[in-house]
């Protein structure tokens, strides 16, 4: 048998030599956030000629897109797992597909063949004493794709990030081997303004000392986690965890002390950051990632006492249905984590979960709290499954709450430029003859 460090140095090629494995027609994965292959992407398109109709499937990744580039049609079909910010314009021109899929079981797809993947192009650490490589910011369905594809490209990059947790591959499950070395693309968090200060206060006051969080990536988040300074013993068990934790972790705050699963860990299926983030996660023992089958599943969430969910939204209607990955039928992003989460939540004891939301859009021009959907909107987390909704102007709880009573409470949140006008809309919904019982 050989040594692993022999097999290294035989598998090493060029970015060019190892993607002239893909075939016409086949199927490849690439890694996504900001753990996609940069050299292995740059070289599949540059050398674009050579291909036809290669199928790239990927949740989303920062920066550029290559593979969607207007001419590159007839050589590249992307599809997307995760509509993100930079292949939007490309689902609108309708020169991209979008599968729905809830989460938790994306990796289901690769591993029984429902999107059959012929090639994985993975970015990992450099291999540890024994061989094997991590996966560092981003098992989340990329181990799985490792394992389902029949040819394995990996990128070496030596400023990647060693990661614990289910997190490795050895090197005798890659076929070829790109040593690279370059800095990993950072999402810098902006800084957080009144309204998502005041909104996370509000959902901070439902946060309880030993409590495990799940929290996303953005204003409202990062506003929540502001607003924790003064709790003890947290934990995190979450899809995601961004620059926010880290401060908490050094103050005191995250310690996990008191989680009932991977007790004293943070737990996560991908990272999303700056370098802040990257280095505190490198080699560090309090840190786990995880495959998001096992990470986002209910039922994994729900072994964790006192979970919260905090999640965003796009817009909610007066039943509570809630629209967070559309536009009316404009796909702008994916489900990601929320209904899972949402569900393991409302599964584990004390646990509960969290839509928060500025309460006006565009400048404050249209309020995010509606009568009802537009026609066509997707509904992310459904009316029977949510529970608590927060904006700057407070939190109710509307699990339990009759559809007249949820009209009243989230009409009470919303900004009070809408109020009359939500009222009114309720009148002619939820009562008899439009009269009301009270006025809001």
């Amino acid at each position: 048998m050989l040594d692993w460090k022999q097999e290294y140095k035989e598998r090493i090629v060029t970015a060019d030599k190892a993607v002239s494995h893909i075939k016409d027609g086949n199927c490849v994965f690439s890694g996504q956030v900001s753990s996609f292959p940069k050299e292995l992407e740059a070289a599949l398109v540059r050398n674009k000629e050579q291909f036809r109709d290669v199928e790239i499937v990927q949740m989303f990744s920062l920066g550029e897109a290559p593979f969607c580039h207007p001419g590159l049609e007839k050589h590249f079909r992307y599809h997307t797992l995760y509509v993100a910010e930079n292949t939007r314009s490309v689902m609108e021109e309708k020169r991209a597909d979008f599968t729905p899929c809830y989460l938790h079981r994306i990796p289901e797809l690769f591993r029984d063949n429902i999107i059959k993947l012929d090639v994985a192009m993975v970015q990992l650490s450099l291999p540890d004493e024994n061989g094997y490589c991590s996966f560092g910011l981003n098992p989340e369905c990329a181990k799985q794709a490792v394992a389902s594809a029949k040819i394995v490209l990996a990128e070496l990059n030596d400023q990647y990030p060693y990661v614990y947790g289910d997190n490795y591959v050895h090197i005798s499950e890659l076929d070829y081997i790109v040593e690279a070395s370059y800095p990993l693309n950072q999402l810098i968090p902006p800084p957080i303004t009144e309204i998502e200060r005041r909104i996370g206060e509000h959902c901070a006051g439902l946060i309880q000392d030993g409590d495990t969080l799940q929290l996303g990536i953005g204003g409202v988040p990062n506003a929540v986690l502001a607003s924790l300074t003064n709790k003890k013993d947290l934990g995190i068990h979450s899809e995601m965890f961004s620059d926010g934790v880290v401060d908490l972790v050094h103050a005191g705050v995250i310690t996990g002390a008191r989680k009932t699963l991977h007790k004293g860990k943070m737990v996560a299926a991908f990272l999303l950051g700056s370098k802040k983030l990257f280095d505190f996660v490198d080699h560090n023992e309090m840190v786990e990632m995880h495959p998001v089958d096992y990470v986002n599943h209910p039922l994994t969430i729900m072994k964790n006492e006192n979970m919260v969910s905090i999640n965003s939204c796009v817009e909610i209607d007066l039943a509570g249905q809630v629209a967070s990955e559309s536009i009316g039928s404009k796909q702008i992003s994916g489900v990601g984590g929320q209904v899972d989460f949402v569900r393991g939540a409302a599964l584990s004891p004390g646990g509960r979960s969290i839509i928060a939301m500025p309460s006006t859009a565009r400048g404050g021009k249209i309020s995010r709290i509606v009568p009802t959907l537009a026609l066509g909107t997707y509904i992310t987390t459904n009316r029977h499954d949510v529970e608590y909704i927060a904006t700057e102007y407070g939190i109710v709880r509307l699990f339990g709450l009759s559809l007249r009573q949820r009209a009243e409470a989230l009409i009470s949140i919303a900004h009070p430029d809408f109020r009359e006008e939500l009222y009114k809309a309720s009148l002619s919904m939820y009562y008899p003859g439009c009269m009301a019982s009270r006025h809001v």
